[in-house]
């Protein structure tokens, strides 16, 4: 009989604020059901490895989790549609962008259209398109609505730095919304344009209407560019590469006119022009530009603690300015004695707000010292005039709102500088540094986990931090007897002993020397032992002694540990370990053997030889029988406790085995099953008596240190260099492992499949010469099945309809023949007919994949599929989606059906019965159209307007917010 395994499946993610690898967005509060309650601190939205978290800044709770089930890359860059806020782009790892729904917290839409990491996206002001940028140095314009991509563009050398829509018409056109007032009818919408950079250092504008570059810029001369920020008002620009180095470039809307006008005598207008160039404080390169967009500030920040803000000052503070140098220079030169016709010359050109120097507009402001290194900033709402906030997310693991004092109401004197303070932090949930010990109590109820200078209790159920508590460099973490106590070993060889539940540090002994690497308390729970690089293991007793309170006669009771016997070895040790029945200890040591020795005696046992590195971990099954011990070497081996033979080795992972794992228990047969956790990125669950690899656990984004496995066997906890801890538990699912195998090889020939399609069109790319614009499509799993459907769809439909055609020829003659043997396939959709059955086939696969699975279709294949858009056409059914699919196949086979004489006769039935059935929609449309205009003269003629103009509203809200508003008291029911 096959034998089963129980299927461990990832069930939770918890310890993670945000990830290096996404930016982050500041947003107001919103009620996003009926029962929330503003707190008045706003809202962030961060990357968390492959999720999305909408975090309250102020509560530092998730209000909400963005996580799709077919996802395992990471969320890398998040954008926010400016017409409709509820809309947010996300890209991610893999290159596909997701449209997410704020308020249901769903998918919208997917794209998969780049070959690696989205690095940027962005909105236009309609919201209906979206431009994104990746490191395959591609920029794709995706259109919203048709949910499609329109085109690539092509011209950067690499990575995507900044991406940004601009218009040629002035912000006035465009709120009117392209609306002319004096001839009461709509315009046409103004061009618009795309502003690139990449790290080749250039700068680039790219026409949509025309869909080429433009104009381009040379922005760095010493290396990448790595930033863009363009201001509220899209005049102007500043990019920003290494050593600290920022250019102001002007951007002139007339320019743009003219090139989306072919301006006359061949001229090709400049619409960016330098404006000089200055440095900030920080030397490291420059990773991000932020205009507020109200206010007259910039903030700026590269890899350091440190976001810099810069003032834009105004006309009138650089017209005092320049007066001020030029009095300076007059007063200098009077005492020179030099010419007075030249000094006026110079004291016109001073005064000159257009020649005046970019350091003039741009000064210093405030240095804001952030508790980590900064990833990503955005602008935060300010309660008053008085102030203003800036959202920051570090790359230890945290988000934190800074207040700085300044706005419109306040000027800040000069050589004065202005405060500002830490207002709002979410830090609590998670760990700063890498996460480097696990430990479960002997309930599976708390989590104790320990990095660098924190020590967290968890939660296991709910997934809550309930206590933070301050240590050392933890190396290894251990609950005592009764969950009460937790007992940490340091890198600086200290024991430090924690009360949970009143949050203190009970005692720091200095136990060892140097790092202590492994501790373990005593099956009988009485006694601890611990492992350290001074070369000794040290056994402690567990003591409680009555100390004297201060002042008082009373007593209390505390807990002590007392040293009781050392164990000396000849090299560093790694790994210690009981066994269950407290007969042996195992201690593996630098010289990458195993000791094992007797625990009440502490003679040698044995010696297990076998690794080429030293052992990390080690664990000793519930039976007492299996040892199982991982290495830096990769391998892990399998020995036995009653000769030391070596049962089997494993080459496990492709990186060093941090930990490794028996389940506890027997209880379902499983006791000599194991688990191994690597730098690889990877778990997997090992069958120590078939030496079976049973299961590989895909989910980390980062180096796994750290495994704990449930007393009850039901579970596992991990933590990685990502910042999170992963739980993973047993379902009902059984596995097989010829299964398993098969989908190990499907899923290696997929990646081989897609490996061998890209390297294709870079070669076809290479070959031909790689033009400006091309398609947006890419080709995957998803997309080649989706293809594979439609060729059977048409393949079974088409020998239907042609079965049908014949059975009606016949009923023409003979009425009473009999109905032929239709496919059970239509006859399990409830008998539709052929051509409904492609149409349904073609309709499930996403609008996104659809060009991409048509490409997958042969010539051979189109008359099939123009037989059946010509049934669609003159049945009036989807023809939206008729069309669509009908232009494509046209565009893409141009050429073949311009040389092939077959294809006339169905191309021409298709276009007069496309043509008839387009007609008299239109028709119905212009009749529905007069319809509605005879009623809203009506509805002029009687007064009431059940509808509201939008721009004339939108226009006297704008008003209203301008004169401002008196305070107002409203009863709350």
């Amino acid at each position: 009989m096959v034998k089963s395994y129980l299927k461990f499946e990832h069930s939770s993610t918890f310890g993670q604020i945000s990830t290096p690898s996404c930016n982050c967005l500041w947003l107001p509060d919103t009620q996003t059901n009926a029962s929330a309650r503003s707190t008045g601190g706003g809202q962030a939205i961060a990357g968390a490895n492959e999720d999305v978290l909408l975090w309250d800044i102020k509560k530092g709770e998730i209000l909400s989790r963005w996580s799709d089930k077919s996802n395992t890359a990471q969320a890398t860059v998040i954008c926010q549609s400016h017409a409709d806020n509820d809309i947010f782009a996300i890209g991610y790892e893999d290159g596909r962008i997701r449209l997410w729904d704020f308020r249901t917290a769903t998918v919208i839409v997917t794209f998969n259209g780049h070959k690696s990491a989205v690095t940027q996206l962005a909105f236009d002001e309609s919201g209906v398109r979206l431009g994104s940028g990746a490191k395959d140095t591609d920029i794709i314009v995706w259109d919203l609505v048709g949910e499609v991509g329109l085109f690539k563009l092509r011209g950067h050398k690499d990575q995507i730095t900044s991406l940004n829509f601009i218009h040629a018409a002035s912000r006035d056109e465009r709120r009117n919304g392209g609306y002319d007032e004096q001839n009461g009818s709509a315009t046409s919408d103004p061009p618009e344009y795309i502003l690139s950079t990449s790290k080749d250092a250039l700068m680039k504008i790219w026409d949509l209407s025309s869909q080429h570059c433009v104009e381009t810029h040379v922005v760095q001369n010493n290396g990448e560019c790595w930033a863009l920020g363009l201001s509220p008002d899209h005049s102007g620009c500043l990019t920003a590469g290494n050593d600290g180095e920022l250019r102001a470039w002007s951007i002139d809307p007339r320019g743009l006119d003219l090139v989306s006008q072919d301006s006359i005598n061949g001229q090709k207008p400049r619409v960016i022009r330098e404006r000089g160039s200055f440095y900030r404080h920080g030397k490291d390169r420059t990773t991000s530009i932020k205009f507020h967009p109200r206010l007259d500030f910039v903030a700026i920040h590269g890899a350091e603690k440190a976001i810099e803000l810069w003032r834009i000052r105004s006309e009138s503070e650089i017209r005092k300015s320049l007066l001020r140098k030029k009095k300076r220079r007059r007063d200098k030169n009077n005492e020179l004695n030099e010419d007075k016709h030249m000094n006026d010359a110079e004291d016109n050109d001073l005064t000159d707000i257009s020649s005046a120097l970019i350091t003039e507009v741009f000064v210093p402001y405030v240095i804001v010292r952030t508790g980590g290194r900064v990833r990503s900033i955005d602008w935060a709402g300010s309660k008053s005039g008085k102030s203003f906030s800036v959202l920051a997310a570090s790359s230890n693991n945290q988000l934190e709102v800074f207040n700085v004092t300044g706005g419109e109401s306040v000027r800040v004197k000069s050589g004065d500088t202005p405060d500002y303070s830490r207002s709002l932090s979410v830090d609590m949930p998670g760990h700063r540094s890498d996460i480097r010990c696990l430990t479960l109590s002997s309930d599976d109820r708390m989590l104790a986990s320990a990095s660098q200078g924190a020590l967290r209790i968890w939660n296991v159920r709910t997934k809550s931090c309930i206590r933070t508590l301050d240590c050392g460099y933890a190396l290894c973490v251990a609950f005592l007897p009764g969950d009460k106590i937790v007992v940490v070993g340091t890198k600086e060889g200290t024991l430090e002993i924690f009360d949970i539940a009143s949050s203190i540090l009970l005692d720091t002994l200095s136990a060892h020397e140097r790092d202590i690497w492994s501790l373990q308390v005593h099956p009988d729970g009485k006694s601890l032992i611990t492992g350290s690089a001074d070369k000794t293991a040290k056994f402690w007793e567990f003591k409680v002694v009555q100390e004297e309170i201060l002042g008082t006669t009373r007593k209390s009771s505390k807990l002590t540990l007392t040293h009781t016997r050392t164990l000396r070895v000849s090299d560093d040790i790694l790994s210690v370990r009981y066994s269950p029945d407290s007969r042996l200890l195992a201690v593996s040591t630098l010289d990458n053997t195993v000791k094992v020795f007797f625990a009440d005696t502490l003679k040698l046992y044995l010696t297990l030889y076998g690794h080429k590195l030293p052992v990390l971990d080690m664990d000793i099954s519930y039976d007492n029988k299996l040892i199982v011990t991982c290495s830096a070497d990769k391998n892990v081996r399998v020995w036995g406790l009653d000769f030391g033979d070596c049962h089997k080795a494993f080459f496990a992972h492709q990186d060093s085995i941090m930990s490794v794992a028996f389940i506890p228990n027997n209880t379902e047969d499983n006791g000599h099953h194991f688990f191994s956790v690597s730098k690889d990125q990877v778990i997997k669950y090992f069958d120590g008596d078939k030496f079976e690899q049973i299961q590989k656990l895909n989910g980390h984004h980062g180096e796994i240190w750290a495994l704990a496995v449930a007393h009850s066997g039901d579970f596992i906890i991990s933590a990685s260099h990502d910042k999170s801890m992963r739980v993973w538990s047993q379902t009902d699912e059984q596995i097989f492992l010829e299964e398993e195998r098969e989908k190990e090889l499907e899923d290696l020939y997929e990646n081989t499949l897609l490996t061998s399609l890209d390297q294709d069109e870079r070669n076809a790319e290479d070959q031909g010469s790689q033009s400006e614009v091309t398609a947006a499509g890419k080709q995957t799993v998803e997309t080649l099945m989706a293809g594979e459907k439609i060729a059977e769809a048409l393949e079974v439909g088409l020998e239907d309809f042609e079965l049908m055609r014949e059975h009606k020829r016949q009923n023409q003659n003979n009425p009473n023949v009999a109905s032929p043997q239709r496919n059970l396939i239509f006859l399990a959709h409830n008998n539709i007919s052929a051509s409904a059955y492609v149409l349904q086939s073609i309709e499930r696969i996403p609008s996104a994949s659809l060009h991409d699975a048509l490409l997958v279709l042969s010539f051979s294949q189109l008359p099939a599929l123009l037989t059946f858009l010509s049934l669609w056409a003159a049945g009036g059914m989807n023809i939206s989606l008729t069309c669509r699919v009908l232009f494509f196949m046209l565009k893409t086979h141009h050429k073949q059906i311009v040389s092939s004489r077959l294809m006339r006769p169905l191309l021409e039935e298709v276009r007069d019965r496309l043509r008839g059935t387009l007609q008299a929609q239109k028709r119905e449309v212009g009749f529905n159209l007069a319809g509605l205009k005879i009623l809203g003269r009506k509805a002029e003629e009687t007064g009431d307007k059940d509808y509201v103009d939008l721009d004339a509203w939108e226009r006297e809200n704008d008003r209203d917010a301008t004169r401002g508003k008196k305070r107002a008291f409203v009863n709350v029911a």
